[in-house]
């Protein structure tokens, strides 16, 4: 059974006995720490005690409790396991970016992001021949870029585990079949970097500390522990990456971030040029999502599907394609005769995802709200 399976077995079972009229008493106290939560003003830190303070009571409360009685310690935990997914997806919203600031950082580290997808390259990095394998690559991001469609940390957290197991994959691959000696953790980080970086998963900062403070002490260690702090190396070697950083001439990274820049500015000028020319019509919802990445920049179409485009929408596309393409291709010509401007503040763009958890949150509610007192 894969993990998806086993996280909707653990998940259903608890469900299942909360609707038990045994479990009132554990209702109610589940019932009466989401209202109470809602109370205070949102204040992470404090939210992630009150959040692991309560796990551990329970978790008592549940190992005491007559439905558990003679229960392996793999059936308790599978309980918590349910009991954090069906608290934590309740306070979603409430737990989840609530501060403007990580917003703020998240849209600033999707941002740079973008802009080093124009130019880093795996040598950039120091990545060897040996693990440039870019089938690896692709299945790593789509993995880390699935972590918005989940509510529950440990679901989140399987994400990153995901991308970092087949990083690690590729590593020993590498290892055996080109019979060389790869340095660990020297190797597998630069990895995640460039992952991370093609990637661009939506909002990175916002999930890493969501993870931090609500997954449960007790499961963020060992081998989820590595490849999660690992992850926020990798977070934080982006912030503050500049040439330094790098296998790169200083000038030639100054350079192409200033053409990245440049080159994002014109593309929002053409799409908003593009809205105004259309206006609303047939494929308007296309138009409406052509600013609405999960990467933070500005691509045309980026999100619509072959069957919803019109024959003009084609046309459009090749020759809004072209004509950025022409432009940017000038731009990085021409930048090279202007004096390098060291900081250039980023352009003002919010961006707000709510993807609906696998699990229905109607059918979640119902499931314990049935429970009558």
């Amino acid at each position: 059974m894969d993990s998806a399976s086993t996280q909707s077995v653990t998940f259903f079972d608890f469900l299942d006995r909360m609707r038990n009229p045994a479990s009132l008493d554990l209702v109610r106290s589940i019932k009466s720490f989401i209202v109470s939560f809602s109370f205070y003003t949102a204040n992470p830190e404090n939210d992630g005690k009150k959040v692991q303070d309560f796990f551990f009571t329970m978790e008592a409360a549940i190992r005491d409790h007559p439905l558990w009685d003679g229960a392996s310690i793999e059936e308790i935990d599978s309980a918590m396991e349910g009991l954090e997914k069906y608290v934590m997806t309740k306070l979603f919203s409430r737990t989840f970016a609530p501060l403007p600031e990580d917003v703020k950082i998240d849209q600033e580290v999707s941002e740079k992001i973008c802009l080093l997808q124009t130019f880093l390259r795996p040598e950039h990095l120091d990545i060897p021949a040996v693990l440039q394998n870019e089938a690896s690559w692709l299945l790593a991001e789509k993995e880390l870029q699935k972590i918005n469609a989940f509510k529950a940390p440990r679901e989140k957290l399987l994400c990153i585990m995901n991308c970092c197991k087949v990083i690690n994959n590729l590593l020993l691959n590498a290892s055996m079949s080109e019979n060389v000696v790869l340095a660990g953790a020297d190797d597998f980080l630069p990895v995640l970097i460039y992952v991370v970086i093609k990637a661009n998963p939506p909002q990175l900062h916002s999930n890493l500390k969501f993870i931090q403070l609500y997954r449960r002490q007790t499961k963020l260690v060992s081998e989820a522990a590595y490849y999660f702090t690992n992850l926020v190396s990798a977070k934080s070697f982006i912030v503050d990456l500049n040439a330094k950083s790098l296998s790169i001439e200083e000038i030639k990274f100054e350079e192409s971030m200033q053409a990245a820049r440049l080159a994002n500015k014109v593309a929002r000028v053409d799409i908003k040029a593009l809205r105004e020319e259309r206006g609303p019509g047939p494929s308007g919802r296309i138009h409406d999502n052509e600013t609405n990445t999960s990467g933070g920049c500005s691509y045309p179409y980026m999100e619509a599907e072959a069957g919803e485009l019109t024959v003009g929408d084609v046309e459009r596309l090749l020759s809004v394609y072209k004509d950025v393409v022409t432009k940017y291709t000038g731009l990085c010509r021409a930048v090279r005769h202007v004096p390098v401007t060291k900081k250039v503040p980023p352009a003002p763009h919010l961006e707000g995802t709510d993807v609906m958890l696998t699990q229905p949150a109607a059918e979640t509610s119902t499931s314990m709200d049935s429970q009558k007192r």
